[in-house]
């Protein structure tokens, strides 16, 4: 392979856009670093805002099951009975 020799000149050049892309790059990493903990910072300030509220309620209910299982749920009571191996 032959080398090819870059002139002086050419490589100032390209060196010196190198190190202004570069300084672009590192002003866009500071800029969302920022944006970053700006966001987060944002986010838990509106979260601080609410007031969380827990509220136990107990409902108590009879059912009459006649010696069977019952399965009591928000739509309503019901009743399976017993099964016919306890019945013999």
């Amino acid at each position: 392979m032959d080398e090819k020799m870059i002139p002086y000149f050419s490589h100032e050049g390209d060196m010196s856009r190198m190190e202004r892309a570069n300084k672009r790059l590192w002003v866009v990493i500071l800029i969302l670093i920022v944006a970053l903990v700006g966001s987060n910072g944002a986010w838990i300030w509106y979260e601080s805002q609410f007031q969380v509220v827990e509220e136990k309620t107990e409902i108590e209910q009879d059912v009459k099951t006649d010696d069977g299982d019952a399965v009591v749920s928000g739509i309503g009571d019901i009743n399976y009975g017993t099964s016919e191996a306890e019945n013999n």
